[in-house]
């Protein structure tokens, strides 16, 4: 045990000098001992986790009538909403329940805004999940299943450029052979490449605001697309420097526009969540270029700009 020693000390100030005197009664020496604070007194810090730990927490109904009653403002919830996963029943009942609990309107309204659409509101998509119910940008994504599970998305090429073949069959037949039209994209292959015969792709729309997935599936009509139901999955020709694929025809019988039945491919979609798709060609596809081609663009007329989602399968 540790002891101090304090003693009294008389300081006697003279012109000549400083006497200091010793007192020598025991009983005027101070033995001073330290308090010490036992450990279980010591009021525990608590500890804070990684903020890894927060990514992967779900938010739900719960979750929110938890954080109002505590006394956050609505700015902080919306926020939380906004930055994280949630599962919200929006149910009449449900919302009844939450007006009830003091969870304010705006609130409210933010959870049905998120519970209707897989996008971040204010909060930064994380393009490169590999979850499909993960906040994406509006696009579409080539799961690759085969290496690292990765998601990559697909960026649109445009095809301004439309040509003819067959003209000179056309001209001396006097029509009766028909005259195609091609429409051209750039470049012998796609940047987005995968070795899957049957890859998988993720359509994600922005319902939150409709008029948002113009930048990213609108086309020549300035229509933006709703769900997969709307592209054609086109097999294109390679050649050495661009690609093309036939979208029209001209005969002396008619005139037909749109991509051929023989570039097209079938596919099938599901509805895995709120503006996110699912999308999956029905045949396994053969070593090629292909591309996702909106309906409702190509083909409708010469000089059409098209935007194609293309890849290619090695």
């Amino acid at each position: 045990m540790t002891r101090l020693l304090f003693l009294s000390v008389g300081c006697f100030a003279t012109a000549a000098a400083t006497q200091v005197s010793v007192p020598t009664d025991p009983s005027a020496v101070h033995w001073y001992k330290p308090r010490v604070t036992p450990r279980s007194a010591i009021p525990s810090v608590p500890v804070i986790s990684a903020p890894n730990a927060a990514m992967g927490e779900t938010l739900d109904n719960n979750a929110i009538i938890m954080m109002s009653n505590a006394g956050l403002g609505p700015e902080a919830v919306i926020a939380k909403i906004n930055s994280s996963r949630g599962s919200y029943v929006t149910s009449t009942s449900a919302l009844i329940a939450l007006k009830r609990a003091n969870v304010a309107d705006s609130v409210i309204a933010a959870m049905l805004l998120r519970s209707n659409t897989s996008l971040l509101v204010n909060g930064l998509a994380d393009n490169a999940n590999v979850d499909p119910l993960a906040p994406h940008a509006p696009g579409i994504y080539l799961f690759d299943r085969r290496s690292t599970g990765r998601m990559m998305r697909i960026d649109a090429t445009v095809s301004n450029q439309t040509k003819t073949s067959g003209v000179l069959g056309f001209a001396l037949s006097y029509g009766l052979a028909s005259m195609k039209l091609k429409t051209v994209i750039p470049n012998a292959g796609a940047r987005a490449q995968t070795s899957d015969r049957r890859p998988v792709f993720y359509f994600y729309f922005n319902q939150a605001s409709p008029m948002a997935s113009m930048s990213e599936f609108g086309n020549s009509f300035s229509i933006a697309a709703t769900s997969p139901n709307e592209f054609s999955l086109v097999r294109f020709e390679q050649k050495r420097d661009h690609r093309e694929a036939s979208v029209g025809s001209y005969s002396l019988g008619g005139v037909k526009t749109g991509v051929s039945d023989k570039a097209r491919v079938s596919f099938t979609y599901d509805d895995v969540a709120p503006g996110v798709f699912k999308v999956t060609p029905s045949v396994d596809l053969p070593s090629g270029e292909y591309g996702f081609v909106s309906s409702t663009g190509a083909g409708a007329g010469m000089g059409m700009v098209a935007r194609i989602f293309d890849f290619g399968v090695s």
